[in-house]
């Protein structure tokens, strides 16, 4: 995966994240096509740069757990 390809899947998983539309960890990484591993060492990054992303076991989906923005 290139840096631009990096950067692109970064932001896609934040988009869904405001929408609470990534589904399980399997889900979002099928519809990314990239492997869990690589989704979570997505999820990694944006805590790194203080994205309050937390996974709710009830809805199945990731959020934020207060508002965030991407700044890349």
């Amino acid at each position: 995966m290139t840096f631009l390809e990096r950067i692109q899947t970064t932001q896609r998983i934040h988009a869904l994240i405001c929408r609470k539309a990534t589904g399980s960890p399997d889900e979002l990484a099928k519809r990314l096509n990239i492997s869990r591993a690589s989704l979570y060492r997505h999820i990694d990054y944006l805590k790194s740069l203080d994205a309050p992303v937390k996974y709710c076991k009830q809805n199945k989906c990731f959020l934020y757990e207060e508002s965030f923005e991407l700044k890349l």
